[in-house]
């Protein structure tokens, strides 16, 4: 009789990277709810389209792995609080750009600086050796999961 395999999630690495994921964003999000009135997901739009001049709502989806209404929400949030503004796509009326409004690109400039603070302080007792490996791990997890899309 074959011994079944027992699930322990304390054992499953999906459930793992889920749950310390969590953690740290929820760690991290405490300042930036605290001191810039952002949640999260608003945080991750703004952060994107500091990477990038503009985006259509899609593509912030796609970076950052958030569904549409998460996306729709945040965008919403932003533009009305003037930190995000919304331009027309020119080749498509039915679509639009998402781009940083001055207001949103100085709020970035401040956050950014707490937010890396924020990740030393989480990283400190990790050499630098240990976090160059665990970069290459979720990267290499990433691109597996990727790669089945």
């Amino acid at each position: 009789m074959a011994v079944k395999p027992k699930l322990r999630l304390d054992a499953f690495l999906p459930y793992r990277l889920s749950v310390a994921s969590n953690a740290v964003s929820d760690r991290i999000a405490e300042t930036y709810r605290r001191r810039f009135g952002l949640k999260v997901a608003e945080w991750r739009l703004l952060a994107i389209l500091a990477e990038h001049e503009r985006l259509i709502p899609a593509a912030l989806g796609a970076i950052t792995r958030m569904d549409k209404i998460s996306v729709s929400r945040a965008a919403a949030a932003l533009i009305g609080r003037e930190l995000v503004a919304r331009e027309q796509h020119p080749g498509d009326g039915r679509s639009h750009y998402l781009a940083l409004s001055a207001g949103g690109r100085a709020l970035y400039d401040e956050i950014a600086p707490a937010a890396l603070a924020a990740e030393a302080e989480l990283f400190g007792q990790f050499t630098l050796e240990e976090r160059r490996l665990l970069d290459t791990m979720l990267r290499r997890i990433e691109a597996a999961v990727t790669s089945d899309d």
